[in-house]
């Protein structure tokens, strides 16, 4: 049997890939020179792979200009330590092209593309959508569902023909809390189909039915430990991977009481990370949020470590 095409990538792309933040300055300008050390914070921490421009990264937020900025800050940044999957989706399909080939022309590993949307395209328009961009580029590519955001589902069977036609498209990113659904996925795209989860509470369970790995904000705040998630599993430490994942657990429900990244930026800023910079219409979560987080930060010992966590 020939080797899949992309076997190499699909063997490194795994564990946490942290979805990094966009930091913003005071005048809501990038913060290119935060980006870069968060970026060496994630790797000395322990992140298996960086990812920038996803929903955590803000995309709708940034110009086309600004998101090719940040990939190719990030890609610098990173120099081939780990993966690097740069989201490059949009809910216009010719940006999404553009930003595509650009993760490539700058050396990506894969590139991360979301369903489209607002559009709430049907079945047959996605998988249209998603077999141009396959065909456009010859880097691999993971889709990312995330129905709670774009308004329609990627449904298991349009992925597995996508999967089947496109040999580039490798894996998917299932920001999806029907958890049958995601079962439904290997099982009609096969076993060795990567699978990521993007729900937190779900980054754990997911790897018991042959999940890869996840990509979870969370990863933002204690990305040691998040990796830590995973190493157990792989290392066969099952209970320690189950204290892990409940250990994460009030800090997961926390991070989501307000639209993500509002209430991650707010925590990165409580630890001295960034500028807790939000663009319109974005912005910061309310008071009473910011002081459930600052609570539960300090449960976890975070803001006894400013500047210097590296959990």
């Amino acid at each position: 049997m020939n080797a899949h095409p992309f076997e190499e990538i699909k063997q490194k792309l795994k564990g946490s890939i942290a979805p990094v933040i966009t930091p913003f300055t005071e005048d809501d300008s990038l913060d290119l020179e935060t980006l870069r050390e968060l970026i060496n914070w994630h790797i000395d921490s322990g992140s298996h792979g960086i990812s920038v421009t996803g929903t955590t990264g803000e995309p709708s937020s940034l110009t086309l200009a600004e998101r090719e900025q940040v990939m190719e800050t990030a890609f610098s940044a990173v120099a081939g330590r780990v993966p690097f999957v740069p989201g490059t989706g949009s809910t216009n399909h010719k940006e999404t092209l553009q930003l595509t080939k650009a993760a490539q022309e700058m050396g990506a590993d894969a590139a991360m593309v979301i369903v489209p949307y607002y559009n709430k395209p049907s079945q047959h328009a996605l998988f249209k959508h998603f077999k141009a961009v396959a065909e456009s580029v010859d880097i691999p590519l993971i889709v990312y569902n995330i129905p709670g955001r774009t308004g329609v589902n990627l449904e298991a069977k349009t992925l597995a023909r996508l999967n089947e036609e496109c040999p580039n498209i490798i894996g998917v990113k299932e920001s999806n809390k029907d958890f049958e659904h995601v079962n439904r996925v290997l099982l009609n795209c096969g076993r060795d189909f990567l699978l990521f989860s993007g729900i937190e509470l779900l980054c754990y369970p997911m790897l018991a039915i042959g999940g890869k790995g996840y990509i979870s904000a969370t990863a933002n705040i204690l990305p040691g430990k998040v990796a830590e998630v995973y190493n157990a599993w792989e290392a066969g430490n099952v209970e320690e991977a189950t204290q892990l994942h409940y250990e994460l657990m009030p800090l997961n429900d926390v991070l989501f009481r307000d639209t993500n990244p509002a209430p991650l930026k707010a925590a990165l800023g409580m630890m001295g990370k960034i500028k807790p910079r939000l663009r319109l219409p974005m912005d910061v979560p309310s008071q009473s949020i910011q002081e459930e987080i600052r609570t539960v930060l300090n449960s976890y010992g975070l803001l006894n470590k400013i500047g210097s966590e590296s959990q």
